[in-house]
């Protein structure tokens, strides 16, 4: 089981965890727009999959924000924010923040994303919700990067998540 933080306490994640060499797994999330989002495993793009607990708070809302506008220029890259958040709730903070070049998801019906990475926060008062958390996964479906943010209130590395997209090339 690994762990991350809240505020300097000790979170545990539950789930599978994956780690870089890893095939990722096929996970499913709920779409704005209510249908099925697959995510994991081999594709035509090289995959960014990017957990976060919630587009309602200021960290993920700027994390969100910054890959949206850093992946502008990927096009070789399928980029998806999962949250834990409801899909109509995702869809209103994407048309008032001008997100265009990533996609978001919702985790909340069976948490299988976060469930299949092993980024669910199993305890605190955070339980329940996904982990700050970067995957980048190459064509063949092998995670070729992995970043969980170790404070949750923290931003991830974007530059070490976008040389990895670089390099899966």
């Amino acid at each position: 089981m690994q762990t991350t933080m809240f505020k300097g306490a000790v979170v545990n994640l539950e789930g599978n965890a994956v780690s870089v060499g890893d095939k990722a797994p096929i996970a499913t999330a709920i779409g704005t727009d209510l249908n099925s989002v697959e995510i994991g495993g081999a594709k035509d793009k090289i995959q960014l999959l990017i957990t976060v607990p919630s587009l309602d708070t200021d960290t993920c809302a700027a994390e969100t924000r910054r890959f949206n506008e850093d992946v502008n220029s990927l096009d070789i890259c399928e980029t998806t924010v999962v949250s834990m958040d409801l899909p109509f709730a995702s869809e209103r903070f994407c048309t008032t923040s001008g997100i265009e070049n990533l996609s978001v998801a919702s985790d909340y019906l069976d948490k299988e994303v976060s469930k299949a990475y092993g980024v669910l926060m199993a305890d605190n008062k955070l339980k329940g919700l996904s982990a700050r958390a970067v995957f980048v996964i190459d064509r063949s479906g092998t995670i070729v990067y992995k970043e969980i943010v170790k404070e949750v209130t923290a931003e991830p590395n974007y530059e070490a998540a976008l040389d990895a997209i670089k390099q899966a090339r």
